[in-house]
């Protein structure tokens, strides 16, 4: 069962969070009877750890945290855990996971409590066999146990691979599955409202283009009361700031050795070279696998065709999914020797000169995503024919109730056109005889 979730605390506030923790809750409730298994995903600072410590922190849990270190080191530490936190002893010294894991299964039949394991796939390092390890322990003793395991990461890639993998052990193994998911607009318009209020439509579209409602990022921006673009850009092209390695950070371990090439691919679709034909020819290399593993093995890139237009259509462009990985890549992959040089201004200069037409295009993906969250439509996407002629920003259809919406999106509502809209529109109407169609201008008054 898929479930997606969103949260953050920020200053001890928790946003967005009631049926997230209700959903917990009712995990808590169940493995008091029978033992389930929880696996958490979702990408490196989205807020994991952060709801789970809300949902579980005042009940009886432990919480282990997988390092890349020697298995008897961690071992001994999750020991000293046990300890303090549940004042169970351990008797001699446990050097294997397996005999931890063990240990404690036995022990949630006589007690219920929560074990949280975070980043859980990098048991991959430590010991690869722990996997199957944890199965045959686990189907030995789950109908007897009260134990509630929540196995936490952040490795798309690797976590969708050991649980949804057929040859993997601990296939079929979990309980429930919950994808977290970045910030809806509506919790980050509360955000704004709650440390902002005076904010204008230029500083919201700044906050979700450069935070992508990441909860680590919004965070960081709410403490350094950075709100405006200038504030925002001051916080993210600064020394020593996170956001400059952050995409390393992130990907890094999803990419493994190839990394280098999945960076270019990625730096290419955020500079607007979005088909696989204008990408290959700047790369001079076949790139149908690269494209393929990032939109499904790693969740980081889609597909865009025209709407209507047939599932195996060759007009394809690629987007990157993810608000604050477009902007690395755009500018600070891109220009990552000046970076490396410590010439900053230079960096932000080119942002600033670049930042119109930028985040004119996520100013289309904010009206997309807020359009998707009414509910009014079954399909939504851009158009375009041929050689890129006629595009059109965003077409929704509700084939219900026979009604179109046609928009254009600009910054600047007086950029925009409906006659010459309408007019580009004409091929596209013919698939809609009996409908309703309402054509739109969208502009940053229209946040």
């Amino acid at each position: 069962m898929a479930i997606t979730v969103i949260a953050i605390t920020i200053e001890m506030k928790f946003y967005n969070r009631e049926k997230e923790l209700a959903l917990l809750k009712r995990i808590e409730d169940m493995a008091a009877q029978t033992a389930q298994m929880t696996v958490m995903v979702g990408r490196r600072r989205i807020g994991k750890t952060a709801l789970l410590w809300e949902a579980y922190g005042k009940s009886d849990s432990l919480y282990f945290f997988i390092a890349k270190k020697n298995e008897a080191l961690l071992c001994a530490e999750f020991s000293e855990s046990l300890i303090q936190k549940l004042n169970i002893p351990v008797f001699g010294q446990i050097k294997t996971f397996k005999e931890l894991f063990g240990f404690l299964m036995e022990v949630s039949k006589t007690r219920h409590f929560t074990l949280i394991i975070d980043e859980f796939q990098e048991f991959n390092s430590v010991n690869s066999a722990v996997f199957s390890e944890m199965q045959n322990i686990w189907d030995t003793h789950k109908e007897k146990s009260k134990l509630n395991l929540i196995l936490c990461g952040s490795v798309y890639s690797m976590m969708t691979r050991i649980f949804e993998n057929s040859r993997e052990p601990l296939f079929g193994r979990a309980t429930q599955r919950i994808h977290l998911k970045a910030l809806d607009l509506v919790t980050l318009k509360e955000i704004l409202n709650d440390y902002a209020p005076n904010y204008s439509k230029e500083d919201l579209l700044a906050f979700y283009l450069f935070t992508g409602g990441v909860a680590k990022y919004v965070e960081l921006l709410v403490q350094a009361r950075a709100f405006t673009l200038p504030a925002i850009l001051s916080e993210v092209i600064s020394e020593n700031s996170l956001f400059l390695e952050e995409g390393k950070n992130v990907l890094i371990d999803e990419f493994g050795k190839d990394y280098g090439n999945y960076f270019s691919i990625l730096s290419l679709i955020a500079s607007g070279k979005s088909s696989r034909v204008e990408i290959e020819s700047i790369m001079e290399m076949q790139t149908g696998g690269f494209l393929e593993r990032l939109e499904n093995e790693f969740g980081l890139i889609k597909k865009v065709r025209p709407i209507l237009s047939k599932p195996n259509s060759r007009a394809v462009k690629y987007v990157i999914m993810d608000n604050f990985l477009k902007f690395w890549f755009r500018f600070i992959y891109k220009y990552r020797s000046a970076v490396e040089l410590g010439n900053l201004d230079y960096v932000k200069e080119i942002i600033q000169r670049d930042y119109s037409t930028f985040s004119g295009s996520t100013l289309e993906s904010y009206f997309i995503e807020k359009l998707k969250s009414e509910n009014n439509y079954n399909h939504i996407g851009p158009y375009w024919e041929r050689d890129n002629q006629n595009e059109i920003d965003i077409v929704a259809i509700n084939e219900l109730k026979k009604t179109v919406l046609i928009a254009e999106v600009k910054k600047n509502r007086d950029n925009i056109s409906i006659p010459k809209l309408k007019q580009k529109a004409t091929r596209l109407n013919q698939n809609f005889q009996g409908y309703k169609i309402k054509y739109l201008a969208l502009s940053l008054n229209d946040m």
